[in-house]
């Protein structure tokens, strides 16, 4: 299971890299792995607000569907439409051409409210919980 350092997590197992005033989120490799094969995502459009612990999107696998949750405020100024036909880049990359959405940071203190990578490998190892 790999969990990069440099990134933030939500408790919901999306990642979050920030990028000067904008942050592209995606979900993590445990998340990938406990859903299975990814088969479709509802994805929102460019310019939609999103709310810190509120869904923004669905995505579908084989064993299951689950909502997506923005780790924070702000507004959505790309979604990532290489998933539309091939959702299977978030099993394959999901940090890297798995990303979903690009988001413009509302409040950039929003970020220091995610988890680190080590707490989030300690959420993960001790059952995933939510």
């Amino acid at each position: 299971m790999e969990i990069p350092s440099e990134l933030r997590y939500t408790r919901d197992h999306e990642w979050l890299r920030v990028e000067g005033d904008e942050a592209v989120v995606g979900i993590t490799d445990y998340a990938q792995g406990e859903l299975g094969d990814i088969v479709y995502l509802e994805l929102p459009e460019a310019g939609t607000e999103v709310t810190s612990g509120k869904p923004f999107g669905t995505i579908e696998a084989v064993k299951a569907a689950a909502d997506m949750f923005a780790p924070v405020n702000g507004e959505i100024i790309a979604v990532n439409r290489l998933l539309e036909d091939s959702p299977e880049l978030i099993n394959q990359q999901p940090y890297e051409e798995g990303w979903i959405i690009r988001i413009r940071l509302k409040n950039r203190e929003d970020v220091e409210t995610l988890l680190s990578a080590e707490e989030y490998r300690k959420l993960v190892e001790g059952g995933g919980g939510n």
